[in-house]
């Protein structure tokens, strides 16, 4: 009986690290498998944008009270970003179709390259916040450029979109949202 035990702990030994190998892969998959990519989570949705006093490319300063009178949207976007400059012919015939406001954070990036970005490229903003060191881009959960969020007149995050905005989610996600937030109550 005692070679028995020896024998199964013996066989137990040799199948727990595929056991535990399996197990891991189990757990990473679904935590890691996301349906929508652009569906990532996040906390601010339905708070206040977070408090800021940053500059502003071109001078000054802002505050999270610049972010306050009517929605709008607050686009996360750099220069070293090719999908920024993918959804940046979109983010101009937003603001000339419809006249939302749209707020720029230039993320991580050098004022000087982002100046001469938007000179090249136009300018759909009202103004760009610097965040140099990206400290208000993890205050907002950011996980990278470009990211969109949707602020009522408030300043309530109703909605976070992650990846460049094309003709589709803006029609499909952005506009309607936008929308409801501006009708008169």
């Amino acid at each position: 009986m005692v070679q028995g035990k020896a024998a199964g702990r013996k066989a137990l030994k040799r199948f727990l690290p595929l056991a535990l190998f399996a197990a891991l892969a189990v757990l990473l998959y679904a935590g890691f498998s996301l349906r929508d990519p652009h569906l990532l989570p996040s906390a601010l949705v339905g708070k206040p944008f977070p408090p800021f006093d940053l500059p502003v490319l071109g001078g000054g300063n802002a505050t999270r009270e610049a972010l306050l009178g009517e929605p709008r949207l607050v686009n996360v976007w750099a220069t070293w970003c090719p999908t920024c400059l993918s959804e940046h012919g979109q983010l101009l015939r937003i603001r000339a179709e419809t006249g939302l406001s749209v707020l720029g954070v230039n993320y991580k990036d050098d004022p000087a390259q982002a100046k001469r970005w938007l000179a090249d490229h136009g300018d759909p903003y009202d103004f760009n916040i610097i965040d140099a060191e990206g400290d208000l881009g993890v205050n907002l959960g950011v996980y990278g450029a470009p990211e969109t969020f949707l602020l009522d007149a408030s300043g309530v995050v109703r909605y976070k979109h992650v990846g460049a905005i094309d003709a589709a989610v803006w029609r499909d996600k952005l506009e309607p949202a936008w929308q409801a937030l501006a009708a008169p109550r």
